[in-house]
């Protein structure tokens, strides 16, 4: 009888974004980059390269700031479309080393090794070849850690970046996480760390030993989880397949802040089929649907609205963010820097045919054809009216938009 510990690996790209537009444009490796928006454009910080990052730019960090932080940087709208081609690659490169895989996001995945030595030797090899083969395939680098558990392979693989490979030995994972900060282990935020700092909680190592009956009294049950992944225990495994999706969003800042109302509803409606075309790509249908917006002072708000029946089409979608989006605006003077609209609560899109077809499958079957025709030949070949109010506000590249900070969150 075999007893194999168990191997786990965290595989990370390294800045991500950064990285895809340096294989678009060599001339970019070295420099400061900043992905998220053009020179004389507004938005938030998508990726900084590391360089730029020694000067403290980091993602969601205001355009404009970092800026001032560092004049010098080079800063890019961005290529989403590359991205996602080449995050599909690197998913696929790795599904071929275990089967135990698990995505979490568009550049990180985890995979379980435990047992495969006999087939492909240690896991130590195997992310080198792992690590070789998206550098050759693809031109980027990742970061992998190798631990006994998820959460501290997660760490390790933070701890090595960028272009690094961190094992740490079967049972050595409460040594290894003890002397790190205990901002560093997943599950602490923004939130979470003051409260524990507050406590005398500074490393990892403080909060495996600390009182479980006073930590229960701050954080309630989460607690105890927030204890066994400092010693390095985390029970969750590693599917063999992709999480469902729980939502899909979209969202840009304004060129500058706006009260112009068919600007504004032409924008909406321009997220709203992308993130229709998203949903039926994905072959789901959304329960409900939330509207997004940040005002000129920064103040932000989100809206939500309940489908009565399931819905996939870019009509329903854009037509709960519209009610939403004009209740909000009446009365309200304050202009609107950033707008976006998502839809939730997913479903697969599993229909009964009926005899007679009805206006929502009809609508369903014209906007696959009109994401065909995207898909081929750009956005712009087809277009409603509402988004041509897009065309003085927006470049445009290969018959698309480019918005500023175009979010992907799936």
């Amino acid at each position: 009888m075999f007893f194999y510990h168990p191997r786990y690996l965290c595989l990370d790209l390294d800045s991500f974004f950064v990285s895809v537009e340096r294989v678009l444009d060599p001339s970019l490796k070295g420099k400061p980059v900043v992905v998220g928006a053009a020179p004389g454009h507004r938005g938030v910080v998508a990726c900084a390269s590391y360089e730029a990052r020694s000067f403290g730019l980091k993602a969601g960090m205001p355009v404009s700031q970092a800026r001032r932080l560092c004049p010098q940087a080079i800063f890019l709208q961005g290529h989403f479309d590359h991205y996602i081609e080449v995050s599909t690659k690197f998913m696929a490169i790795l599904q071929d080393r275990s089967p135990f895989f698990q995505p979490m996001g568009l550049d990180e995945a985890y995979l379980d090794l435990t047992g495969f030595d006999l087939l492909y030797g240690p896991p130590a090899g195997v992310a080198r070849q792992i690590r070789e083969r998206v550098r050759r395939e693809l031109g980027v680098t990742v970061s992998v850690g190798i631990a006994s558990s998820k959460v501290t392979a997660k760490v390790a693989s933070n701890a090595c970046k960028p272009n690094g490979l961190l094992e740490i030995p079967p049972g050595q994972d409460a040594a290894f996480l003890a002397p790190r900060l205990v901002k560093e282990l997943p599950g602490v935020g923004e939130k979470a760390l003051p409260v524990m700092q507050r406590l005398g909680i500074h490393t990892i190592g403080d909060l495996a030993t600390y009182d479980p009956v006073l930590l229960r009294q701050t954080f309630g049950k989460w607690a105890d989880i927030l204890q066994l992944n400092a010693r390095g225990i985390e029970h969750s495994p590693v599917t063999q397949a992709p999480a469902a999706q729980k939502s899909i969003s979209r969202e840009t800042t304004f060129p500058q802040d706006t009260r112009d109302l068919p600007l504004v509803k032409g924008t909406l409606r321009y997220l709203a089929e992308r993130v229709g075309a998203e949903l039926r790509r994905e072959g789901m249908l959304a329960r409900t649907a939330a509207l997004k917006l940040r005002w000129a002072d920064f103040t932000t708000i989100s809206r939500h609205h309940t489908f009565l029946q399931p819905a996939a089409t870019d009509d329903a979608i854009y037509g709960s963010g519209a009610a939403l989006l004009l209740k909000e605006l009446h009365g309200d003077s304050r202009a609107v820097r950033l707008i976006g609209i998502g839809v939730g609560d997913l479903a697969p899109n599993v229909r009964q045919l009926t005899l007679l077809e009805g206006p929502t499958e009809r609508a369903h079957r014209l906007n696959l054809a009109l994401d065909t025709l995207r898909d081929r030949y750009g956005y712009t070949i087809v277009q409603r009216g509402l988004t041509f109010a897009l065309q003085e506000q927006f470049p445009q590249e290969h018959g698309r938009y480019l918005l500023a900070t175009a979010a992907l969150s799936r």
